[in-house]
């Protein structure tokens, strides 16, 4: 493929479904493309790199190109992506990766591991310090998955398939859902683009930055969610929602700010859930963004799980809140509000219960004679109990929690410590990384 001159190249590479992704990523006019005339085989290069405006905010993005050589991995793209990556690592911006592609050029033998090695290396040395996301359009296997999951988040196509080895069911968007590789699943690529572009105005532009502040949104007062009487209407933008039992995590705003809210249901929370809590968690500490925990769950189902989050809160030192809205049982009131937590503030709704351990098993033991009643009713003997003796008034007289309030006080109260926090600072024992 010759050209006679640039402009007659890139009138032809405008024509491609890589341009048209990103055209509708970025603002209008705000796309600048970084090594447009690249070639590969004697073609394009098989993605399209760049940078430009989202909401205002800049960003870096790739997309790969399924109409040359079905978007096929290259040493060419390879050293277009790495050079991105080159350019976020200086300047902080996020990197959004949109990826459709067969696999590689596989008669480039070995410089192609070379080629996905080279950006796996840099999307790795990058992790934590400016957010990443991946948007997975169509196909993508092989290494191409592996590179696509390094990702802080995974946007993927309902239609698309995502897997290391051959296609099949381990490969569709609902498994990578419930397996908590797909962070959010949409209907179709349009809206999987508009997605991506809502996710990144929760992020700050590295590590360094704070998150942008929005205008503050009246919430939704619902009696059944305590979430959703704190955080600013229509804000939320929920992060692996189909992954795991008896907690969900998601970003949303308190009077503007950006904070990561994490709830638990009142059951038990199993391995998965305790797994996206705790990179979530990780996420919002490596960019200081607060996190709010709305605790009421009977206890963990694993012992490894109550570690692996327990671990992720005591690292973390972005400011940290905890709503005790029903149980705060045993090693969940340690886990996610406890001094393990290194939890800043604890609140208490009416009707909270601090116990150490399952609180009909305390009856028992402390209220002999109170739950000696036929069987039908010793729940409710059990619950009377713990309402008498384990209610949040004296967990708060026993310093186990600062504040015991109304469901109206809630936002209020929230919004001033995370304005209070917004300083916070904390000194940490010098180590390369967690090993739980």
């Amino acid at each position: 493929m010759s050209f006679s001159s640039a402009s007659q190249l890139r009138e032809e590479l405008n024509k491609t479904s890589a341009i048209e992704i990103l055209s509708k990523f970025f603002d209008d006019g705000s796309f600048c493309e970084t090594d447009a005339l690249l070639k590969s085989e004697g073609s394009f290069a098989e993605a399209v790199t760049g940078y430009g405006t989202v909401m205002g905010m800049p960003v870096y993005a790739f997309a790969q190109n399924s109409d040359v050589a079905n978007g096929a991995m290259s040493k060419a793209q390879a050293k277009k992506i790495a050079r991105l990556y080159d350019l976020a690592k200086m300047t902080g911006a996020p990197v959004v990766g949109f990826y459709d592609s067969l696999g590689g050029r596989l008669e480039q033998k070995n410089d192609l591991l070379a080629a996905y090695g080279e950006i796996l290396g840099k999307a790795s040395a990058l992790s934590g310090v400016v957010p990443q996301v991946s948007v997975v359009l169509g196909t993508c296997l092989g290494t191409s998955a592996l590179t696509a999951v390094s990702a802080d988040f995974v946007i993927m196509s309902n239609d698309a398939e995502l897997a290391i080895d051959v296609a099949g069911d381990c490969s569709s968007a609902e498994h990578n859902a419930k397996h908590g590789v797909a962070s959010i699943l949409c209907d179709d690529k349009d809206t999987c683009i508009e997605k991506a572009k809502e996710l990144i105005t929760y992020f700050p532009s590295n590590n360094l930055e704070v998150a942008p502040i929005d205008d503050e949104v009246q919430p939704d007062f619902d009696e059944e969610c305590v979430v959703c009487s704190i955080a600013d209407a229509d804000s939320f933008v929920d992060i692996d929602e189909k992954c795991g039992e008896g907690a969900c995590v998601a970003f949303g705003r308190v009077k503007g700010e950006v904070v990561g809210f994490v709830e638990t249901w009142g059951e038990l929370v199993d391995c998965k859930a305790a797994r996206k809590v705790a990179k979530f968690v990780r996420f919002c500490d490596a960019f200081s963004i607060p996190v709010v925990t709305v605790v009421d769950a009977k206890g963990f189902k694993s012992l490894k799980s109550a570690a692996v989050v327990t671990s992720a809160y005591a690292e973390a030192t972005t400011a940290k809140i905890a709503v005790l809205s029903g149980n705060a049982v045993g090693a969940v009131y340690v886990a996610l509000a406890g001094e393990a937590s290194g939890s800043d503030m604890r609140f208490a709704l009416d009707g909270a219960v601090v116990s150490p351990v399952n609180p009909k098993a305390l009856a028992f033991i402390m209220d002999e004679e109170g739950m000696n009643v036929p069987v039908a009713r010793q729940d409710k003997a059990a619950e009377a109990f713990a309402q008498r003796e384990l209610n949040a008034v004296n967990a708060a007289c026993n310093g186990y929690v600062d504040d015991v309030i109304e469901k109206s006080q809630l936002r209020a109260k929230v919004s001033q410590a995370l304005t209070m926090l917004s300083s916070k600072r904390v000194e940490t024992l010098p180590k390369k990384h967690s090993t739980i």
